[in-house]
């Protein structure tokens, strides 16, 4: 592809090209058939497009020609602050999502623990279901990561464990509220007295749950603390872009002190073009996902969270009711969030995967052990989903019961095999290979996958 020569005229020619484009996409997400991914319902859809095209050429790096933005990215961290418990004035950043608030995070750790404990060979250690973001930060900035496993029941980081884990070049210790793959809550309090014990961050990853869990006891579903109110807790990932129904490419990252902010922004003092300091990955942002994060918070408000969560997680429990009932399926582990997992032990869980999907469902594996795995979002919440989704689990678990020992095939067939690789860079190499493909423009293909 190369930028044509021409313009393509008329709005009307480019907004029928992107129609094409628009039937390249196979699963009917807008209905609730996919496992996650687009968690906002349609309501406040018209709203927010208004407020990204009032705020779509700013730019918070300037914030003296943005004071507008400036201010309603404070008070988005304030916010968040707020429902986390901050206890004095809430420090952090809106980032892009929550990958680079994790690694904003361990940046920010490594660095801090770099000049207030002298450590040069940092680690920090994460339970095996934490996101990959933590490894991706590890590699980024020459941190070693320490990989403890769960419980094969719980799926929960054992805290013991992690205490037997720490030494003295962890700069931190991380838990999942809840984990992605199977939505458990690792222990809170547990792992928040090991922080205090050994004197080590820690870093309380609540991208998934961030808009859940702070309004699940007024919804009628409470948890054991996860914030700032356990006093070790130096550090929290919320994401804005998921419960928090704003676009994507927004999350929020927070810390106890300004003084451990201090150390997550860069400064460049000598450069020829000025003075050039910033507090996140990028330079430049877009200011107006900012504002439509603003947008989102301020209309939903605290009762239309409380509201949505109740919704979410009542959805969640009634899923996994569903799936206890159903023979061959079982639950893994005490899904607490909106994240819910099922496997089998009777046959290839994978098998039914490939039954889902035929049928139009776009749901993720999980693996080590074998899994599937739907993240309910407000798309699930819509009048008959959840039960078409039970009802076809339900007929997928009775045909592959009357055939256990049924050969997977397809791509059934490629995630067993790929969970049996001893070596995992030939797998990582496959994977790096997709995103290789993935920026491919040859015209001669009609697939998009």
């Amino acid at each position: 592809a190369v930028v044509s020569t021409q313009s393509t005229g008329e709005d009307a020619a480019l907004f029928s090209l992107l129609d094409h484009y628009g039937t390249l996409s196979v699963v009917d997400w807008k209905n609730g058939r996919c496992y996650g991914t687009v968690f906002a319902g349609e309501d406040k859809t018209d709203m927010l497009g208004e407020v990204y095209k009032k705020y779509c050429w700013t730019n918070p790096l300037h914030p003296d020609c943005f004071k507008d933005v400036r201010k309603m990215e404070a008070e988005i961290v304030s916010m968040v602050g707020d429902m986390f418990h901050h206890p004095g004035q809430a420090a952090g950043s809106v980032t892009s999502g929550g990958t680079e608030s994790i690694l904003m995070s361990m940046k920010t750790h490594r660095d801090w623990a770099r000049e207030t404990k002298g450590i040069e060979n940092p680690n920090i250690v994460a339970p095996i279901t934490a996101h990959p973001a933590f490894d991706k930060a590890a590699a980024y900035f020459k941190i070693h990561i320490i990989h403890v496993p769960v419980d094969p029941v719980t799926y929960a980081v054992n805290p013991a464990d992690v205490a037997r884990a720490v030494n003295s070049n962890t700069i931190c210790i991380v838990g999942s509220a809840p984990q992605y793959p199977h939505g458990v809550m690792d222990d809170m309090v547990a792992l928040n007295d090991i922080a205090v014990r050994k004197g080590v961050g820690f870093h309380v990853d609540a991208c998934l749950g961030g808009f859940l869990i702070p309004f699940m006891e007024e919804a009628g579903y409470p948890l054991p603390l996860f914030d700032f109110r356990l006093s070790g807790v130096t550090a929290i990932s919320v994401d804005t872009h998921k419960y928090g129904y704003t676009y994507k490419g927004s999350s929020v990252v927070l810390y106890r002190t300004v003084e451990m902010f201090f150390y997550q922004i860069t400064s460049t003092s000598e450069w020829a073009g000025g003075i050039y300091a910033s507090p996140t990955m990028a330079g430049s942002r877009p200011g107006g996902n900012i504002a439509v994060t603003w947008a989102a918070m301020m209309s939903f408000g605290r009762n239309g969270y409380v509201s949505a969560t109740k919704e979410v997680i009542a959805g969640a429990r009634y899923l996994i009711a569903g799936l206890e009932k159903i023979p061959g399926v079982e639950v893994m582990g005490n899904p607490q969030v909106s994240c819910v997992a099922w496997t089998s032990n009777t046959f290839n869980i994978y098998n039914m995967s490939s039954d889902l999907t035929a049928k139009g469902w776009n749901l993720a594996v999980l693996q080590f052990p074998a899994g599937i795995h739907i993240a309910l979002t407000q798309r699930h919440m819509a009048p008959g989903v959840i039960d078409e989704l039970l009802s076809d689990i339900r007929d997928s678990a009775a045909l592959q019961m009357s055939r256990p020992h049924e050969k997977a095939t397809g791509a059934a067939a490629m995630y067993g095999m790929a969970a049996q690789i001893p070596d995992r860079s030939i797998v990582d190499d496959i994977a790096k290979e997709f995103w290789k493909l993935y920026y491919s423009t040859n015209n001669n293909s009609n697939n998009s996958s």
